[in-house]
């Protein structure tokens, strides 16, 4: 029987990079995912290796050292790492939207001076919206741009960074009254910065702290921190796109290929559970026989597979939309919506299948089970989607009467 989750029409190289991060997430992520997981510990081998790879570069031009791929090969890539450990695609996921929102809104010089470095993985990078009392009301920014001469001065604080520590390269929304009279609406008025460090933490350039990691329920490994900005000083050139009150827009389009990426990684959390449980209900034994054979057990399963093929189908059409040229908004909420409560669905249905194992550390769906949660609040909220495809669909469907 073939694997869930196929993609139909994948050209050869496309195949052969799947074929690669396959064998790469089976050999050198899922045999230590769980271990490093529970220790709370950076993944440097596996970063390295994705790095050795080329992933680092894999949606970057190739005129600048990228391999030049579409946003559906590196969500495909996205879930086949997040079938091994969700973590490690949180690390390439945020470094790929500072490098999306660079390859489409930076000026020359900007794609000049960042782009090869990131294709490389010598520059990791991180992006930065939310702020301590902001959660998805991103017109409420409070953190501040004032211009001074030749530079600007940041003030302000940010929350759940991704890569907040090990990132060299964070871009960050802030707001900038620059040019943009009082009473001009909140998103014509944000800017998003360009901001390089030095990877760690505490005070990591002159006015820039990165307090500390933030201890989380899931998603471990990979480092989420806070950001604060105290007299910060950047010169105009690090606005990206080169003019300031674009921030918000350039970020909105940033966000719609996190979107897709958070779907791929429900895809693909999703995939591994189906596999743990489907490999334990075989294994198990329970009145003289494996609790496969029981039909609620078949009837669980048959509803996990159904649901791991459904949202995997979404999201390789909202990748496919935005690889069109074409607006995917609509397309990327909706798989993001579905495939995080799939997701968590399908994980809790493999919970139970464990019966009392799934409770233990020893197994993975240990991990998952607290990893799934992520996915429902990351890249915006369930509530947040919904509010997203109602509107747009209001748009598609306009009564005329």
């Amino acid at each position: 029987m073939a694997r869930l989750a196929q993609t139909a029409g994948l050209t050869d190289i496309q195949q052969e990079i799947l074929s690669t991060v396959r064998d790469f997430v089976d050999k050198e992520i899922i045999p230590v995912a769980t271990e490093l997981e529970h220790r709370d510990e950076y993944p440097q081998q596996i970063v390295d290796g994705l790095k050795e790879l080329g992933l680092f570069g894999l949606m970057i031009p190739e005129e600048y050292g990228g391999l030049g791929e579409s946003l559906l090969t590196y969500a495909l890539c996205v879930e086949e790492i997040a079938r091994g450990w969700m973590s490690v695609s949180g690390i390439i996921n945020t470094h790929f939207i500072v490098a999306y929102m660079l390859k489409q809104h930076g000026t020359q010089e900007q794609k000049d001076h960042y782009l090869p470095r990131m294709a490389a993985g010598d520059i990791r990078g991180a992006f930065s919206m939310s702020e301590p009392g902001l959660g998805s009301d991103v017109s409420a920014i409070t953190s501040k741009a004032v211009r001074d001469g030749d530079e600007y001065v940041l003030n302000g604080q940010k929350m759940w960074l991704t890569n907040g520590g090990t990132s060299s390269l964070v871009a960050v929304l802030v707001r900038s009254d620059e040019g943009h009279p009082e009473g001009t609406a909140p998103h014509k008025s944000m800017t998003t910065f360009l901001i390089e460090k030095e990877p760690g933490f505490g005070e990591v350039r002159p006015g820039l702290t990165i307090p500390g990691k933030i201890d989380k329920m899931g998603y471990k490994g990979v480092d989420t921190t806070e950001l604060i900005m105290d007299g910060l000083r950047l010169p105009a050139d690090r606005v990206l796109g080169g003019v300031t009150g674009r921030g918000f827009y350039q970020m909105m389009d940033g966000v719609e290929v996190g979107r897709v990426n958070v779907a791929a990684r429900g895809c693909g959390v999703a995939q591994r559970a189906f596999e743990l449980g489907v490999q334990y209900a075989q294994q198990r034994h329970t009145f003289g026989k494996p609790i496969a054979q029981h039909q609620a057990i078949q009837f669980k399963l048959a509803e996990m597979a159904t649901k791991v093929e459904a949202a995997h189908a979404m999201m390789v059409n909202a990748a496919r939309k935005k690889d069109s040229g074409e607006r995917n908004d609509l397309e990327a909420g909706m798989a993001k919506y579905l495939a995080s409560e799939y997701c968590k669905e399908v994980v809790e249905d493999a919970f139970r299948i464990h019966g009392g194992y799934g409770f233990s550390k020893e197994y993975e769906i240990e991990r998952l089970y607290r990893e799934a949660p992520m996915l429902l609040i990351g890249e915006g909220t369930a509530e947040i989607q919904k509010m997203i495809i109602g509107r747009r669909l209001l748009e598609e469907y306009r009564f005329q009467g």
